[in-house]
């Protein structure tokens, strides 16, 4: 699924918005607090997977509901580049999907992705990706990000492989759990998402725009529930305990 998470273009003008309260460092995208900021992102031909506000053993989270369908739950945001730390998130995944192959055109479901989209010179994009996004441009109405980084679960990729999207290089994904062995309980985790970007793109990352859930089961004519618990984006590990969490600003 290529056409994802398009954002801002540029770092917005208006003044910064206050941060979501937590601790000093971090920054939560929860689906306990009031947020409408999280908008679905339906796409071009597809039904849509339905999200809500619910709870898993006890846990607050995003049920995302998937009919063979695909769509995502988005929310767009600012954060420099300089404050891109760590990420930590949950998920609850019921079933893996037969059939699925991220690296196949046609076959390329997820139960269960997470979803950053980063800004960037898009003068740097081959002809085809220029010509990707052009499309997605026009199927859409937004611009497709510069970069788009997942964490998925793949039905048999190896654990930390990368898959580069078949249709175009700017979206990739890191397989966090592969196969039947952790599904229906909650998996945490933490991750360095700039070193991440680093290793999928060969670059630093620029300003992440668009934070995403997905769950989408079109290509595989399938069905499944998965469970998404909340987002927390951590101030980078060298500005220290008590430092100021990631300036998050509203889009433009």
């Amino acid at each position: 699924m290529a056409l994802l998470l398009g954002g801002c273009a540029q770092a917005p003008s208006t003044g910064t918005a206050p941060p979501l309260p937590d601790t000093p460092r971090v920054v939560r995208l929860s689906p306990d607090q009031e947020t409408p900021a999280w908008q679905p992102l339906l796409l071009p031909g597809k039904t849509p997977t339905r999200y809500q506000p619910d709870r898993k053993e006890g846990r607050p989270a995003w049920r995302a509901q998937a009919d063979l369908s695909a769509s995502m739950w988005r929310r767009k945001l600012y954060v420099a580049p300089s404050d891109l730390g760590e990420v930590q998130f949950s998920w609850w995944v019921s079933n893996l999907l037969e059939g699925a192959d991220l690296a196949e055109r046609g076959q390329g479901d997820s139960p269960a992705r997470l979803v950053f989209a980063f800004d960037g010179d898009t003068g740097r994009l081959g002809f085809q990706d220029r010509m990707m996004a052009e499309m997605a441009a026009t199927l859409t109405g937004e611009a497709m990000p510069y970069a788009t980084l997942m964490y998925v679960w793949s039905n048999g990729s190896a654990p930390e492989s990368v898959i580069t999207n078949p249709r175009t290089g700017r979206v990739r994904k890191i397989v966090l759990e592969s196969g039947p062995g952790p599904l229906r309980q909650w998996r945490d985790y933490r991750r360095n998402l700039v070193e991440d970007f680093r290793r999928a793109f060969g670059e630093a990352p620029g300003p992440l725009v668009a934070v995403g859930l997905m769950t989408d089961t079109d290509n595989t004519r399938t069905r499944t529930t998965t469970w998404y618990g909340e987002v927390q984006l951590l101030a980078p590990v060298a500005a220290g305990v008590g430092a100021a969490p990631p300036a998050v600003s509203a889009p433009h």
